[in-house]
Parts: structure tokens; sequence; C-alpha cells
């Protein structure tokens, strides 16, 4: 019976010092845990064609920068630790669930829209981005019409 305590508390500080370890590198970077969602939100949709194109890898980029104001020097840190969330999520909700706690309708739009501008990124709108874009837009209550506004707005820029 006492080797059973042991194994969870050794658990238990597993996991504190792996939460420890992501609270200084949120911290060292200046983002929150929503920023994180974004951006493990924003890695899902370039895995989901399973096709990882250097086109969307680069957009990919050009949205952390652009919306999460992140430097260049910071930016290999976020990837890694918004990869790692994507991998251990077990469901989307976990990310939606912080953005809807976090954000108002227009920054919900344009999270929508950068997953559009990876999407359309390397010329070819694939079936499952479209899917998953479209499932993350209902689970952060973002109206139809502004869905597909996004998405031809982004389209339209991107012929």
């Amino acid at each position: 019976m006492r080797s059973g305590f042991i194994m969870l508390d050794t658990i238990k500080r597993f996991f504190e010092n792996k939460l420890a370890q992501e609270v200084a590198v949120e911290q060292a970077l200046g983002l929150n845990k929503t920023d994180l969602a974004c951006a493990a939100l924003l890695i899902e949709v370039m895995n989901s064609d399973h096709e990882l194109d250097e086109r969307e890898t680069e957009e990919f980029l050009k949205v952390l920068q652009d919306s999460l104001k992140v430097s260049d020097e910071d930016l290999d840190q976020l990837i890694e630790l918004a990869q790692t969330q994507s991998q251990q999520a077990t469901s989307l909700y976990e990310f939606t669930r912080l953005i809807n706690d976090s954000y108002n309708y227009e920054q919900k739009v344009l999270l929508i829209e950068n997953m559009w501008r990876i999407a359309f990124s390397d010329e070819h709108l694939d079936k499952y981005e479209d899917h998953l874009i479209r499932k993350i837009s209902e689970l952060i209550y973002v109206a139809h019409s502004d869905f597909i506004r996004s998405k031809l707005k982004v389209h339209s820029r991107s012929s």
C-alpha cells in the first residue's frame, strides 16, 4: 500500500514541475494560456491535412508575429510550447474554453481569419482544414455568416 502513495506523489511532483516550467516560459515570453491555446489551434489547422507545407509554416510564423506580437527570438520557444500543448490535448474544448473565457467576438473572428490564412497559404484548401476551422468556429460561437465572410476575405487575398 505504501508504494501506491509513493507512486502518486511522484506523479504529482512530475505534473507540478511541468506546470511550473510552462508558467516560467509563458512569463518569459509575455504570453498567457489563451495565446498558447490560439497557437495550438493554429498548429492543429496546419496538421489537419497531414501534409506540412513550407508555405503553411511561413504563414503560421507571420500570424504569430502579427497577432501575438512575438519577437523573432521567442518564436521557437512559443512554437515548441504550443506543439506540446497541441499534442497533449485530449480535445479542442481545452483550447476553445480558454478562448471563450478571454476573447471578445472580434478577437474570435480574427482567430478564424488567421486559421484561414494558414489553410489557404499552400494554395489548396483541404476538406480536413475546412472541417476543423468550421468546428472551431462553432465551438467559439462565431456566427456562420462571419465564418464564411472571413473565409472569402482571406481566399480573395490569396488568389
